[in-house]
């Protein structure tokens, strides 16, 4: 495996990070022990680098996966706060549910443009007076939009920017792929961390996974790339990958080539519309029920979090 520095953090991480979102309730839902035997095998293969978010409530499986493991592990979260007091509550609770007493990285999750940037300062400025305080290693944001990434890019309190990017261009919200990748490069250029999430695009690119994870790897300008690692065959590809650059063919045909789908449960659904409220991606529409739009839908899973009659499965 392969290291680097996230900017000029000094914070050290493998270029493969772990994307933990795949193991919780919003799309496989494992075990507290399947998902975390999956994390600690990624362990023993090279990472030391795992992003998870509060939304994502994968947190216990990274805690128990870290128990009794003595190698160097950096572990990036995430929250949609905007206040100093929500941002005071999900941080403590990121301390306690990660088993931490320092958090290496904290980011304001889906920020998209200045304005939202501005409306959520109040929270920036807690998080970095802690990090100040020793209590967080670095700040930052995490985004779908390009006009977010160069914003951020001019803000000395945010040292980490986790952006979407991938060969297509998809889930992007304004813009293409070229104009994430420029909007990247001069973020670097600025001394900022640079980790990328969605290279395989929530599932459609997954008929081009060396074309799509060698553009992440090579050319987006990423310090690491966070991949969805939801079985035992994920991983070991993306070892090799990120490792070795050649995956063995045995690896590979172990690995297969299933593209994730969203699916609904209409006999569970109120016909509250929070799915659509909730969808990033605007991927959801409502006619006489909720109506996907695969071409949009990146299978993140948020539908599901805010269904409250959990009608949504990732398959």
């Amino acid at each position: 495996m392969h290291y680097q520095y996230l900017g000029d953090t000094g914070i050290r991480v493998s270029r493969l990070c772990y994307g933990s979102l795949t193991l919780g309730p919003l799309q496989q839902n494992l075990s507290l022990h399947q998902g975390s035997s999956l994390i600690r095998r990624a362990l023993e293969g090279g990472i030391n680098f795992i992003d998870t978010a509060e939304i994502y409530d994968t947190s216990p499986y990274i805690s128990r996966a870290l128990r009794g493991w003595y190698g160097e592990v950096v572990v990036a979260t995430k929250a949609y706060v905007y206040t100093r007091e929500q941002a005071r509550k999900s941080l403590e609770n990121a301390r306690k549910e990660l088993d931490r007493e320092v958090v290496d990285i904290f980011l304001l999750h889906e920020q998209e443009s200045r304005q939202t940037l501005e409306g959520h300062r109040p929270a920036l400025e807690y998080l970095n007076e802690c990090r100040e305080k020793g209590i967080i290693k670095a700040t930052g944001i995490s985004t779908h939009f390009v006009e977010a990434v160069r914003v951020a890019t001019l803000m000395p309190e945010v040292q980490i920017i986790h952006p979407l990017v991938n060969l297509e261009g998809t889930g992007i919200r304004d813009g293409s792929a070229s104009d994430m990748v420029d909007a990247i490069g001069k973020a670097r250029e600025n001394g900022k961390g640079i980790y990328a999430m969605k290279p395989l695009a929530g599932g459609h690119l997954l008929g081009r996974v060396d074309e799509a994870l060698g553009f992440a790897r090579d050319k987006c300008q990423a310090d690491s790339i966070a991949v969805g690692l939801g079985n035992p065959a994920e991983i070991d590809y993306a070892l090799n990958f990120f490792g070795a650059k050649e995956v063995p063919e045995e690896v590979k045909k172990r690995a297969g080539n299933h593209k994730k789908k969203l699916l609904h449960l209409p006999e569970e659904c109120n016909g509250c519309l929070s799915c659509l409220e909730a969808c990033p991606q605007d991927a959801l529409t409502w006619d006489g029920g909720p109506v996907i739009d695969e071409a949009k839908c990146l299978c993140c899973g948020y539908c599901g979090a805010a269904c409250p009659t959990f009608c949504w499965r990732i398959i």
